[in-house]
């Protein structure tokens, strides 16, 4: 597998992508986005709540080796194991080994996106062990061979009508349009796999260092199946979730639930604590923990870039960007989209792999109005577009020579006045050789990476002289 790859193989599922993704993720963000408002205004101390949790979580990262040798012993005294996973593939090997040792079989997931981030089906298929996702959109996009169009919602993307013709090919049956039915049929079909598999996998949204505790936040119930029925439990968690305390907790389930689907608190809020310690307890046998860094600790170099280890997967910011709106999520060819993967994905895969991302905005701003933690991100967004252009301690610049000296000349030409007011008389003389009607369609380079693929409007006269024109026309 290719650790720098975006996304493995998403090439050949492009096939399943719907033509409804804009509607489809358009209707489902403006729910999540009325939800939200409606449960942030009834509570009145929300910005107090967003500066404590945003502090809570800035703490955390500048302290953040401590924290994690707190919670390893924590998890270590609670009975568990923990191991340490520098790269994707070391997790992978790390959950791989368990199971050898084991012998399983089968697996059943919860919804995890850093399963996602390290590909961990691919390689438990590839080991020949059936790894199910139970999360009922998780489970629909694993059907459909696809990765997650969204941090909450993996299945955003896919209308019911969509849905109910995959059910109806890949479980032979004749599936309605009816979501109930759908979920009811779902539910049966993974009732029997809890009920056999010899392992769950799962993630976690949060982990408690003061006591070892692993934080899952559902809807549905099935990640309670995941981590008690099968014997042995195998959490997949980034290092940047850890918190100090359990009154760092209260603060962070206030602001997931509201930010994420606009409920009070979701559904199923799970607390695990190690393994069971006696026959006849709830809970596996087994309780491993795999902390997974996979560049993150590169990310807390960087005094600017790090604030994005502060996100708690909420999803909001991809719910008002009029980009993610209007191109869905595959279009950032990453495990996590939206602003947040626009500005995690080129630091943890690196700008040569991920260099468009970052461009990947409008900074209207609407991001870092909603986060509930305060990540800065169109600051972020602007600082790893010079890194890509200009190149910084963490990266060479990716863009080549001729275009970074274009773009000099055009930031100099464009800071000079009287070079200004020469260009806007000159430059429609110049353009008039490329013009076809009201367009140009063919311009010089580099102008020609954009009227390659769209016309540009012709250029006419400047702002300033069109005014002078229009107040001479009015006295």
């Amino acid at each position: 597998m290719n650790e720098t790859s975006p996304y493995i193989g998403f090439e050949e599922y492009s096939e399943h992508v719907p033509t409804s993704i804009p509607l489809a993720v358009q209707q489902a963000t403006g729910r999540f986005v009325s939800g939200r408002a409606a449960r942030v205004a009834e509570l009145p101390q929300w910005e107090e709540l967003r500066q404590i949790g945003s502090d809570i979580r800035q703490h955390t990262i500048e302290n953040m080796d401590g924290y994690l040798t707190h919670l390893e012993a924590a998890v270590l005294s609670a009975g568990g194991h923990v191991h340490w996973a520098e790269s994707g593939e070391d997790a992978r090997q790390i959950v791989l080994q368990i199971a050898k040792e084991n012998k399983v079989k089968s697996v059943v997931k919860s919804k995890s996106m850093a399963t996602e981030e390290i590909h961990l089906n691919r390689a438990l298929e590839a080991a020949g062990i059936e790894s199910l996702e139970t999360d009922l959109g998780e489970y629909i996009i694993q059907l459909a061979g696809t990765g997650p169009s969204h941090i909450i919602v993996p299945a955003v993307h896919l209308t019911k009508e969509e849905i109910a013709v995959l059910f109806s090919k890949h479980l032979g049956i004749d599936a309605p349009n009816d979501p109930i039915e759908l979920a009811r049929i779902a539910r049966e079909t993974l009732r029997e796999k809890f009920l056999s598999a010899e392992m769950g996998i799962s993630g976690g949204n949060f982990l408690i260092a003061e006591t070892g505790t692993l934080v899952m936040v559902t809807n549905e119930g099935n990640g309670r199946m995941c981590t008690t029925m099968p014997d042995i439990h195998v959490a997949v968690v980034g290092i940047d979730k850890v918190i100090p305390d359990w009154d760092s907790l209260t603060v962070f389930l206030k602001l997931l639930a509201r930010s994420a689907t606009g409920q009070k608190l979701s559904t199923y809020t799970q607390f695990i604590t190690g393994p069971r310690h006696a026959e006849g307890e709830g809970g596996p046998k087994e309780f491993h923990l795999v902390l997974l860094d996979n560049g993150r600790s590169k990310i807390l170099k960087d005094p600017v870039g790090r604030d994005v280890l502060k996100c708690i997967r909420c999803g909001a910011c991809a719910n008002v960007c009029p980009v993610y709106k209007n191109v869905g999520g595959f279009a950032y060819g990453s495990f996590i989209s939206g602003p947040i993967g626009a500005i995690l994905s080129p630091q943890m895969l690196g700008t040569q792999a991920a260099r468009e991302l970052p461009f990947a905005s409008t900074l209207c701003g609407a991001c870092a109005d909603v986060c509930p933690v305060k990540i800065p991100i169109p600051t972020i967004l602007r600082h790893l577009r010079r890194r890509v252009s200009q190149g910084d301690e963490f990266s060479k610049p990716t863009l080549s020579t001729s275009i970074r000296v274009t773009a000099s000349l055009a930031s100099f030409a464009l800071a000079q006045n009287w070079l200004y007011r020469f260009g806007t008389r000159v430059l429609p003389t110049f353009m008039s050789i490329f013009k076809r009607g009201n367009w140009i369609s063919n311009a010089p380079y580099p102008l020609s990476r954009w009227t390659k693929a769209r016309p540009l409007p012709s250029f006419t006269a400047s702002f300033r002289n069109w005014w002078k024109k229009e107040k001479d026309s009015t006295k």
